[in-house]
């Protein structure tokens, strides 16, 4: 490993992996660490993933990685109410079912290609200042501390993100906007293997149920609950059980592997970035509120903060003033739709099961071409007048 560096990414998921080839593709010298010595070990994700995105960050497509391919999604009420929405429409989660450990490790092969350095088994610890200025970061590579210097770091180190604390950047999280999970990958189920699936109420309170099949009698299964709702550590699991327990499709279910973590779910930060630093993906709090998918986020922001740093390198800016470049980029294609999922959880926090079958029903009754919370608003105020008292702060 070299000595110095004028980019270092922390993480090589897929945002710290993207962010990384498109800094080298700009001609920065560009280093990307892994803690783990494997990347895409220890994954914990439902695997979805758009196809747009794809075309996006321009990633090309890789048959090994991808499980299943979806037609659409569908939500299902606690009264057995659907509503079916095409792939198209569906969002950032739905399009492909990929296997996320090949899918790292492509993008990771694609920065490798670019000109990036990449070092797995290699820990972050702290970052280095010099007269209040950032030179560098201390790491274990290999079992060995060393230092590397470096113009800017960019923190793609996920969900429990040390950079941004190390850097003073605020990614501090209310309890309502933690979701804590857990998936299974069961076998020996009977799942439509074109479509993922979402279960709202009070079988997850604060969260949800989905479904994201890998093959004809195979899926992740998994469930997410509100924070603010888990009082024991396994009560994730224990409700994820009885649902199960309770599905007749899964009855002769037999476990494959199972993973447990948590996610935030919060409104946009105000600022992710500071002199010389940027954070990407899960770092910098861009997991859907709604949904708690981040792969397509963490991939779009993670090509924005990269081809930043090498303009910057370029330039000699690493300032926080120029970096507001890449917080415009980001903010022009996700805050929206990141801050109208986060108050659309916020009030789904809050319904009755009742509530979820009226409004699953409407949504199946009328249909959408586009579906947001404006046109949902509408369809109440046409068909359920009395229920639009509940959702207008939404407006």
């Amino acid at each position: 490993m070299d000595k110095e560096y004028d980019v270092i990414v922390v993480g090589a998921g897929p945002g710290g992996s993207t962010a990384a080839r498109y800094a080298a593709m700009g001609g920065a010298k560009t280093l990307l660490i892994e803690k783990r010595q494997e990347i895409g070990t220890h994954v914990r994700c439902g695997e979805g993933l758009a196809r747009g995105l794809l075309d996006q960050a321009k990633i090309p497509i890789d048959r090994t990685w991808i499980a299943a391919e979806m037609d659409g999604a569908r939500v299902i009420s606690p009264g057995g109410f659907t509503f079916e929405v095409d792939e198209a429409k569906a969002g950032n989660e739905v399009g492909y079912v990929i296997e996320r450990d090949l899918f790292d490790r492509a993008l990771a092969k694609l920065a490798g290609e670019a000109g990036a350095h990449i070092y797995i088994k290699t820990a972050a610890r702290s970052i280095i200042k010099e007269n209040g200025k950032i030179v560098g970061l201390k790491i274990i590579s290999q079992g060995e501390p060393m230092e590397v210097r470096c113009k800017i770091i960019i923190g793609a180190d996920g969900y429990e993100s040390q950079v941004g604390r190390w850097a003073g950047i605020d990614t501090n999280l209310a309890e309502s906007d933690i979701m804590t999970c857990v998936q299974y990958r069961l076998t020996n189920i009977e799942v439509d293997p074109k479509y993922t699936e979402f279960y709202a109420g009070s079988s997850a309170p604060g969260g949800y149920i989905w479904i994201f099949p890998k093959s004809a009698n195979t899926a992740n299964v998994g469930l997410g609950l509100g924070a603010h709702i888990v009082k024991e550590g396994g009560d994730p699991k224990r409700y994820l059980d009885a649902w199960i327990a309770k599905n007749p499709k899964m009855k002769n279910a037999q476990q494959l592997d199972m993973i447990a973590g948590g996610c935030s779910i919060n409104a946009p930060l105000d600022s992710v970035v500071c002199d010389q630093v940027m954070l990407v993906g899960d770092a910098a709090r861009m997991i859907d509120p709604m949904t708690g998918g981040g792969i397509a986020h963490a991939c779009l922001s993670g090509m924005e903060a990269g081809k930043v740093a090498a303009e910057a390198i370029k330039l000699g800016d690493y300032s926080k003033e120029f970096f507001q470049k890449y917080e415009k980029a980001w903010r022009s294609e996700l805050e929206e739709k990141l801050f109208r999922n986060w108050m659309a959880k916020e009030k789904a926090m809050t319904l009755s099961d009742e509530t979820f079958d009226t409004l699953i029903s409407l949504l199946d009754k009328v249909g959408m071409d586009n579906i947001s919370v404006i046109n949902i608003l509408k369809a109440l105020h046409e068909h359920h007048p009395e229920l639009l008292k509940e959702f207008e702060d939404l407006l």
